[in-house]
């Protein structure tokens, strides 16, 4: 029908080219010194430097040398080098024959553009820098798998990061989503990949892997963003270990219906160390210490040894606190956990040298 209007559908940002996703997508890099890089950038020019004076010394007999009729030596064709790619040109050394100037126009010319790239192209370095970054998001989306995302870092999602490396985890297997700029400049200077949008958005989640993440903890400050979220990362990541922080306890069931496999209630929990710490503040300093992984004690899993199997869990060595069989948590002191047995795991205490 003449004149019908016709939508056309939003961008997703998984189909963008890597380079237009440079600023929402970051990848971290090593940190360097000023100095170190300076260095890098100069020993770079010598090198460049020297391997032009080296071409030019194999063909030296097509050079001539306008104040002496000798042959050249290996310090005139560095000194041509040298003021040909600083782009001086005294003019006291010339090619002459055909294959000189040819190697002047296929390797000179060039070798002087990118040394005075190297030196000087501080706007030239910036695009670089952006096609540097657009390669390294390529090569990030292509291999990232088993990893961990992180919505929201703020408190929480600091906090959890924070136990997360504790316990050994690399900083290159976590992945934080925020809306806050600032927030994320932090995460990228521990080495972290961020990812700048919302999450509600199962595009932004796509662009940060959730997709092949192993868990996913949202660590939003509001509990009906965290059950959006919720629903958008499990439709699109039906496998991932979804954990979930909210303030509000009444939204528990909102969270386990939307997919969330944990839900951790801040506002009660903190309630409760709150009471405890007027009548028994030892208790709360214990607790504590257990949910630090830095010293003290800690709590842990791990296997079964074989030589454990149909043993008591209340007669081993650890202090053991539960026993997960087939997925499920079963306290100790439940008869169907009297024994253990092959292939369950132990909730236990252990002690964290400091």
């Amino acid at each position: 029908m003449a004149g019908k209007l016709r939508l056309r559908s939003p961008e997703r940002l998984t189909e963008r080219p890597d380079h237009a996703l440079v600023g929402i997508l970051r990848i971290p890099e090593g940190t360097t010194t000023p100095w170190v890089a300076i260095s890098r950038r100069v020993a770079v020019a010598f090198f460049v430097l020297l391997l032009a004076a080296t071409i030019v010394y194999i063909d030296r007999d097509g050079y001539r040398d306008g104040g002496q009729e000798n042959q050249l030596s290996f310090l005139d064709c560095l000194y041509y080098t040298t003021v040909s790619l600083s782009t001086t040109g005294y003019g006291d050394i010339t090619p002459l024959t055909a294959s000189a100037r040819l190697i002047n126009i296929l390797v000179i010319t060039p070798l002087r553009i990118f040394f005075l790239i190297l030196l000087v192209g501080t706007t030239l370095a910036v695009l670089t820098e952006r096609s540097r970054q657009a390669f390294k998001i390529q090569r990030w989306r292509r291999s990232v798998r088993n990893h961990t995302v992180v919505i929201g870092y703020g408190t929480k999602g600091r906090t959890a990061i924070d136990a997360m490396l504790a316990d050994g985890v690399s900083p290159s297997d976590i992945v934080v989503v925020d809306t806050d700029a600032a927030m994320l400049e932090s995460a990228a200077g521990l080495g972290l990949v961020t990812v700048h949008g919302s999450a509600t958005k199962s595009d932004v989640l796509r662009l940060s892997g959730a997709q092949h993440a192993t868990s996913i903890i949202v660590a939003t400050n509001r509990d009906d963003t965290a059950v959006l979220v919720t629903l958008t990362a499990r439709e699109l990541s039906p496998k991932s270990k979804i954990v979930v922080a909210i303030r509000e306890a009444e939204n528990q069931h909102l969270l386990r219906q939307s997919g969330a496999d944990s839900v951790v209630v801040s506002s009660e929990t903190a309630g409760r160390l709150l009471g405890i710490a007027t009548t028994t503040p030892s208790v709360v300093e214990m607790m504590e210490d257990l949910l630090t992984p830095e010293a003290g004690f800690a709590i842990a899993e791990r296997d079964v040894e074989p030589q454990e199997v149909g043993g008591s869990p209340r007669h081993l060595s650890d202090i053991v606190l539960g026993v997960v069989r087939g997925g499920r948590l079963v306290r100790v002191g439940e008869p169907e956990v009297d024994a253990v047995e092959s292939g369950d795991k132990l909730l236990y205490i252990r002690r964290v040298s400091a």
